[in-house]
């Protein structure tokens, strides 16, 4: 369904000041008021606390209303308001449309860039860039938005991006999860999945213990409570002179508690621990899916957190996975993450050697180092063991064995839809290096100097005092956990949107690039042509990879010779695509017999045909295709050189045949 967001345009654009300073309600809610201060009410299933303050972040907020900048994180209705407008200034480059619908009922936004004048996009090779299905990950859509802007601002001044928007397909979609982010962004709750409620601590209830904001400065960070020496389990840091860090002594050793901000909504002795939703988008592929835990009848095999009901449970990963098996001319993905920083791809249930076809993975290998050199991240690989042994100390450890995810997006995106996929983490989460000097790295009293030194604002707030139901005199503070734990703050918010735009777009330099060569055509008498072109694969990327092959997610490439309408007979092999889709199908059969029609004007020598299956073709090869045919009655014609491929587009050469011999 297409989306007329350009009919908004004007509209948007006088209220565009307000909608960036308070979002729009959540469906089936409206804000309630209480008092001065507004309040949310979320879907009447929930149990337990459904009411959360609105909270009017600087962080959302642009520099100046309905100007473009990166010194803030981009709200949903600043999104439609910035895709309107660019469909309208670049009508021959952009389509605006509902790629999906969320759980809450919003559309679910995505862009189509390529040059229209140069044939539709569906006859070019595609890349699909999406992100933040995670509703807190909002790096990552922020890098999609950098992109698009990007080759916008950049078409027609810089050649190679000039020549990408002219040659491909690009499709975004950078905020996969618009529920969860809103929620994320207006209130102080944290989430990593949509808002669909689920029992997180399976006491029946739903979302009954989430998050609270006892300072009312927008967001739920740690709370700690004095109490006599030996009853606590943390004491003041004395590495820091300000006190601002607490060490963790254990249980019985030490004078203060310390835990998440919030309250035991639901009275059983535990803090915060069943928030809003609970699903996870990327455990919800079909690829390698496996049952939530207690689900599993035998208790013998393997559950997933956060899969959902089944695969596709979800409509935003639903509406994703059918956008792309509608669309196979999509040669490379990558639905983004944060953060580690990280490229990361599949396999998410055993070692890249054990399962992938070793040309697939050379090629994927020197998107990993291709990657690290451009972005400058550490680490790049496997979601299994490259990502659990990162540096000898990722999950587990980095104890030399893998850990499995299932109903990942990197499987799907490689053993499903047989394409380059990747799943790529953003944001080094604080991760500063050693700013104390004392040979560590990425210590607290380091993540504190920087903040203190580098930042433009802090992002540490020192203990508050604050009120609490149980504990009563209370303090809050440490890391803001949006701005700094999970996300960039915004004065750094464009270099790592940058650093994985630059990568991606060294992903679409790769996509495969298929050009004619010069047509050498041979008279061989008596009206008999040999026609020979060669096909050229100018990218990196092969017409299919071989997974792509195994799985039929591709047909083979070939290279039809068309001609006029009437100069090849109409049966045998089909003009049109037939059941076979590329010429190879059966002609129809409304027409005349054989015996009923008059003379072709083009007769085929065997053993070429129209359509000529060359396969694939591999980054950086070359084919040549052979037609043999011959005129009759005819002293010249003009034919096309068509080739057809699933992910290699389709490219076309005229050439003359004929003429004295």
């Amino acid at each position: 369904m297409k989306c007329r967001c350009s009919l908004m345009l004007s509209c948007l654009a006088l209220l565009f000041a307000f909608f960036v300073m308070q979002s729009e309600t959540f469906a089936q809610s409206q804000p309630i008021p209480d008092g001065e201060e507004k309040f949310w009410k979320m879907k009447s299933l929930r149990h337990g606390p459904n009411y959360f303050k609105i909270t009017n972040l600087v962080e959302t907020t642009p520099l100046v209303a309905g100007e473009w900048d990166f010194k803030h994180y981009h709200m949903y209705d600043e999104i439609v308001y910035w895709f309107g407008r660019w469909e309208k200034e670049y009508p021959n480059l952009v389509d605006v449309y509902v790629g999906g619908v969320s759980f809450e009922g919003r559309d679910i936004l995505q862009v189509t860039l390529t040059n229209k004048s140069t044939g539709p996009h569906t006859d070019k090779p595609g890349m699909m860039l999406d992100a933040s299905r995670h509703a807190g990950e909002v790096t990552a859509g922020e890098s999609v938005l950098w992109l698009l802007h990007h080759m916008l601002v950049n078409y027609g001044k810089d050649d190679e991006i000039t020549r990408l928007v002219d040659n491909f397909a690009f499709y975004f979609r950078p905020r996969n999860n618009p529920d969860g982010s809103l929620l994320y962004f207006n209130t102080a709750q944290s989430l990593r999945s949509t808002t669909r409620p689920i029992d997180n601590d399976g006491d029946g209830l739903l979302d009954e213990d989430p998050l609270e904001d006892l300072d009312g400065d927008g967001f739920s960070r740690q709370m700690r409570v004095k109490v006599p020496m030996g009853e606590g389990t943390h004491i003041v840091d004395p590495i820091d002179p300000k006190g601002r860090l607490m060490q963790n002594v254990g249980a019985g050793n030490g004078d203060y508690l310390v835990m998440s901000e919030g309250i035991d909504n639901d009275g059983d002795g535990r803090i915060n621990e069943d928030g809003i939703g609970g699903l996870d988008l990327h455990r919800n592929y079909p690829e390698n899916w496996r049952p939530m835990p207690g689900l599993d009848m035998t208790n013998r095999g393997w559950t997933q957190t956060g899969a959902g009901d089944y695969p596709l449970s979800e409509p935003e990963t639903r509406s994703f996975v059918i956008f792309l098996l509608q669309h196979p001319n999509i040669a490379v993905v990558n639905s983004m993450d944060t953060s580690v920083p990280m490229h990361l791809r599949g396999p998410s249930t055993s070692r890249s050697e054990e399962r992938m076809y070793p040309e697939d993975l050379e090629l994927l290998k020197y998107f990993d180092q291709k990657g690290m050199e451009i972005t400058g991240y550490a680490w790049a690989g496997d979601t299994y063991y490259d990502y659990r042994n990162r540096g000898g100390s990722g999950r587990g450890g980095g104890s030399g064995t893998g850990s499995p995810l299932f109903g990942h997006g990197p499987d799907f995106g490689y053993w499903y839809y047989g394409s380059v996929w990747y799943g790529d983490e953003l944001w080094n989460g604080g991760r500063v290096g050693d700013y104390n000097n004392n040979g560590q790295e990425n210590e607290q009293i380091d993540k504190l100097i920087y903040n203190d030194t580098v930042l433009e604002k802090s992002r540490f707030q020192e203990w508050t005092p604050a009120k609490h139901p149980v504990y009563g005199d209370v303090e809050v503070g440490g890391w803001n956990p949006k701005f700094w734990n999970q996300n960039p703050p915004p004065e750094l918010l464009e270099e790592w949107a940058e650093k994985e735009a630059r990568f991606n777009l060294m992903l679409a330099s790769n996509l495969p690039d298929v050009v004619f060569g010069e047509p050498r055509i041979q008279s061989e008498g008596g009206g008999v042509y040999k026609i020979e072109i060669e096909v050229e694969n100018r990218g990196r990327i092969p017409t299919a990879l071989r997974q792509a092959q195994l799985v039929k997610i591709v047909r083979p490439d070939v290279v039809r010779i068309e001609f006029p309408e009437g100069y090849l007979p109409q049966s045998g092999r089909g003009r049109g695509r037939g059941r076979g889709g590329f010429g190879g199908g059966r002609g129809g059969r409304g027409g005349r017999g054989i015996e009923q029609q008059e003379p072709s004007k083009v007769q085929m020598l065997e053993p070429s045909q129209p359509s000529v299956t060359i396969d694939r073709l591999e980054g950086f090869s070359k084919k040549t295709v052979t037609f043999r045919l011959k005129l009759n009655d005819i002293t010249e014609t003009t034919a096309t050189l068509r080739f057809v491929s699933t992910r290699g587009g389709v490219k076309t050469i005229d050439i003359k045949i004929g003429g004295r011999n």
